[in-house]
């Protein structure tokens, strides 16, 4: 039975070189990701001058929590979308004047739900060529605090900047929440945010959060919920097993409910304290299925899609067209690729087994797995640069043979040795 060691949590990783740097005292994360976006994170800290002492199994941060040791620095975000919220946020918190600017992907992505927050809390922050989006530049003279109102409905990620500000802020922060998307990682800052000594209070829409600045400690980071789906996706599909150890019923992140989905098209799923196994079991049922909150999973989904007895509708995630790319048109040019028939709306997407690929579509619940398209052939997927539209896609290339990529080599992201590990995997599967 195929026991995969998942890198640790991108989303956990970020959060923590946040509390890390903010708090007082040394913090010491265990088994953190090491991957492009985290290392940027770790670099972006440095370059404020922060200490960040890195081993292959820990790092160690001194944090500050008068906020930046330089008076000036000019920060590049790399492609990481927390890497370029977050940072400008704990920089707002101290005082010096600090530029940030990212690549252009991130270029593309919005911040202006949260930039517009900073401000109303009186941070002296600008824009220096698109309004809401990267390069900035921040002035900073600490943060007052008090009320402020956020839309969260295109990213969580607004949410949990402002969460890990307020403890920062001089008279704590009440955040009244207009619209929120993907909370189960908002749940996660919280949780986080109590380990490192701050309970925040939720009154209804509004969150609130004390000041008094966060307590070192030492961190364990859990393996990465997101980047499992793949190979709990290559399980059900291919009638194999897969064990994940360390993402259990104790695990902090929303992401792990994929398995639900996963459950309810055919396969065998079991969490328990110590990790999470899926065993595929021959039917793989087409479904409607709102991914609202685990919307960084709908990739995976989409690229099993095609291999189900029937549609497979997911609604609820426009906020997939403003990631790393359109994710809902890159699953569905890629799909089309293969010669699947799919249809997208503003946040939604249907794919239809069979529809397209020049073969009737299967009907029955008790379909073989797979046998919703049996006839794909691989081709080559445009990736758009997104690491989760190739991860997804390897997992559909299990049923399509010949698949390639153009850009195999963005999986440095967030899983940089994403390929050897799949192809160690793809030797353990049933052919």
């Amino acid at each position: 039975m195929p026991v995969v060691d998942i890198p640790g949590s991108k989303s956990i990783t970020a959060r923590a070189l946040f509390l890390a740097a903010a708090a007082d005292g040394v913090t010491t994360l265990r088994r953190p990701l090491r991957s492009d976006d985290t290392e940027g994170f770790a670099e972006g800290l440095t370059r404020l001058g922060y200490r960040v002492g890195r081993t292959p199994d820990a790092w160690q941060i001194d944090g500050r929590p008068d906020g930046p040791a330089v008076a000036e620095a000019d920060v590049y975000c790399r492609d990481g979308a927390t890497t370029a919220r977050f940072l400008p946020t704990l920089a707002a918190a101290g005082h010096g004047s600090f530029r940030f600017d990212a690549s252009p992907q991130m270029r593309r992505r919005p911040l202006l739900p949260l930039t517009r927050a900073l401000r109303d809390l009186g941070v002296d922050l600008r824009h220096e060529e698109a309004e809401g989006h990267h390069p900035l530049r921040i002035e900073a003279a600490g943060v007052e605090g008090g009320e402020v109102e956020l839309d969260a409905g295109q990213s969580s990620q607004y949410l949990t900047a402002l969460l890990l500000l307020g403890p920062l802020t001089r008279k704590g922060l009440r955040v009244r929440v207009t619209d929120l998307v993907s909370a189960p990682y908002v749940e996660i800052t919280i949780a986080m945010m109590r380990e490192f000594g701050v309970e925040v209070r939720t009154e209804g829409s509004v969150y609130v959060v004390p000041p008094g600045g966060y307590r070192a400690t030492t961190y364990g980071i859990e393996p990465d919920a997101s980047t499992a789906s793949y190979f709990f996706a290559a399980a059900a599909l291919t009638g194999g097993e897969v064990t994940v150890p360390g993402l259990g019923t104790g695990a902090l992140q929303g992401d792990l409910g994929f398995v639900d989905v996963l459950r309810r098209m055919g396969a065998e799923v079991e969490t328990d304290a110590r990790g999470t196994r899926v065993r595929g079991t021959g039917q793989l049922r087409g479904l409607t299925v709102n991914m609202r909150d685990i919307s960084d999973t709908m990739p995976t989904l989409a690229a099993i899609a095609p291999f189900a007895s029937g549609p497979v509708r997911i609604e609820d995630v426009g906020n997939t067209r403003v990631k790393e790319c359109d994710r809902l048109e890159a699953c569905a040019e890629n799909l089309r690729r293969l010669g699947v028939g799919v249809e997208t709306g503003p946040d939604w997407i249907e794919i239809r087994p069979g529809v397209g690929a020049g073969a009737e579509a299967e009907a029955g619940a008790g379909a073989r797995a797979g046998a919703g398209a049996s006839g794909l052939a691989g081709t080559e997927i445009k990736s758009y640069g997104d690491h989760r539209i190739v991860m997804s896609f390897a997992v559909a290339g299990l049923r399509a043979p010949g698949m390639s990529f153009d850009d195999p080599g963005c999986v440095r992201k967030t899983f940089p040795g994403f390929h050897e590990a799949f192809e160690v995997l793809r030797g353990q599967l049933p052919g």
